[in-house]
């Protein structure tokens, strides 16, 4: 600010005035949170606290500088103590919120009682909040402070410039209300019990848990949250903490589910000389909407059969890790490979295979297998897996061209002929050849092998699933 930069220019710019000039990229979540701490801080000063923009605070301090000795007394603590925290502050008190923004923002200071257009008046009118598109306006016809609105006539203001304009002034000079509205603190779920003898057995701890959970579920019934990870603390007599901590496959407040998944954890637990308090959290949590009374029967059946799986995928997830109980999602492909992918099933919900027009698809896919495959087309005998086949019956081909937008090595051999192929022993297999380069699928040393078997011909054949 020294050499002539000011907040809000071009980087260009700034580098143009100052070429030794480091930058680095702003951190918005960490400036937000600590923002969030500076003003659960600030209410050492006054009750009602609120953010004003993306580095600012407002509060509305009647009735509390008396106790600090003063307005400048109560300013002078609140820069001392900031100074302390390592933080560069402006602050202003004034009586309305825009005189104190507006003063804030362009020096700081203190506006007595009585004297607030005096105070404000030497301004520049962008600091009464309004855009720079009014404030150019009002340049362009020579009303560059905050006085020289003032004394103008409001009608002619409005007309010209909008209302947002002459809401903003009146605001600032006390004509038009503004109060200062704390911004609401986040719920917190959580609950704890302190005992009055320590205890040691497992039905006594999962007891405790059981009247923790009913109070914690009803919290969070009150948000309409569920909780997504519960965590458990015991306290030990020798003021160790021993924690167990769950996670759920989706959102859930229901105390009887919860503590069945504590049971193994519990018991794992090494008491010590005795357990003499127990804290319960969800540190993740949901949106989970009421539950519906009286459903149908088949919506019930199907809520319970839901309840039952998600029950299952808690039980895996806790024992194994939810990132490897999987399912199977649909994808927009008619690549077989691609058709569909796996996801955690904690983090997903499942969805219907898409209504699929044409030939059908086998019911166990795998990697393409070679065959040593006899003449004709499709081959009339072959052999897959130290077998030998004879085709009865073969219906096709379906031709797939490979997805050119994804480089996939086992496609670039280009597009393939599927067959459905029924053979006399009994398996129906699902061949592919690949009709343009007569066979030059590529494939490990597995495939060369198969080339050299007795009776392969010129084209080489592939199976890559079984129906059922």
């Amino acid at each position: 600010m020294a050499q002539g930069l000011s907040r809000g220019m071009a980087l260009a710019d700034a580098r143009a005035i100052c070429t030794d000039l480091a930058t680095r990229p702003a951190d918005l979540a960490r400036d937000h949170a600590a923002l969030a701490s500076l003003r659960r801080w600030a209410g050492r000063y006054a009750p009602m606290v609120g953010a004003d923009g993306a580095d600012g605070l407002i509060a509305d301090v009647s009735g509390v500088p008396h106790l600090f000795g003063g307005e400048a007394d109560l300013r002078s603590d609140l820069h001392a103590r900031l100074d302390r925290a390592g933080f560069t502050a402006v602050s202003a008190i004034a009586g309305t919120r825009g005189a104190a923004h507006a003063l804030a923002r362009h020096g700081g200071g203190i506006i007595p009682d009585g004297r607030l257009a005096e105070g404000i008046g030497r301004l520049p009118i962008i600091a009464l909040r309004v855009n720079h598109d009014t404030a150019a306006g009002l340049a362009r016809v020579g009303l560059m402070r905050i006085a020289d609105l003032i004394a103008l006539p409001r009608a002619p203001l409005a007309r010209r410039f909008g209302q947002g304009l002459v809401m903003r002034l009146d605001q600032a000079l006390g004509q038009h209300a503004e109060p200062v509205a704390a911004t609401p603190d986040a719920p917190h779920f959580g609950v704890r019990m302190t005992l009055p003898d320590p205890i040691g057995l497992q039905s006594d701890v999962m007891a405790g848990l059981a009247r923790l959970l009913d109070r914690l579920c009803v919290t969070l019934a009150t948000h309409r949250m569920g909780a997504r990870r519960v965590r458990l603390e015991l306290r030990r007599v020798d003021r160790g903490v021993v924690v167990v901590e769950i996670g759920l496959a989706r959102p859930m407040r229901d105390a009887g589910r919860i503590a069945a998944l504590f049971v193994k954890g519990v018991d794992e637990v090494e008491a010590g000389f005795g357990i003499d308090a127990l804290r319960l959290t969800a540190p993740v949590v949901e949106a989970l909407a009421p539950e519906q009374l009286g459903a149908a029967q088949g919506d019930a059946q199907g809520e319970v059969q839901g309840d039952l799986l998600a029950d299952m995928l808690s039980s895996l997830g806790n024992r194994i890790g939810f990132d490897r109980v999987l399912r199977l999602l649909p994808a927009d492909s008619l690549i077989p490979e691609r058709s569909q992918i796996l996801a955690p099933a904690a983090y997903s919900v499942a969805e219907p295979s898409p209504v699929r027009r044409g030939p059908h698809r086998p019911i166990t896919l795998f990697a393409p297998e070679p065959v040593a495959a006899a003449a004709g087309h499709p081959p009339r005998q072959f052999r897959w897996r130290r077998m030998r086949f004879t085709t009865l019956r073969a219906m096709g081909p379906e031709r797939i061209t490979p997805e050119w937008w994804f480089d996939d090595p086992t496609w670039r051999s280009g597009l393939r002929d599927y067959w459905r192929v029924e053979t006399q022993e009994g398996p129906r297999l699902w061949l592919f050849v690949t009709p343009q380069s007569g066979g030059g699928f590529e494939a490990s040393g597995a495939q060369a092998g198969a080339q050299n078997w007795p009776g392969a011909s010129a084209q080489n054949w592939y199976v890559q699933g079984e129906f059922a």
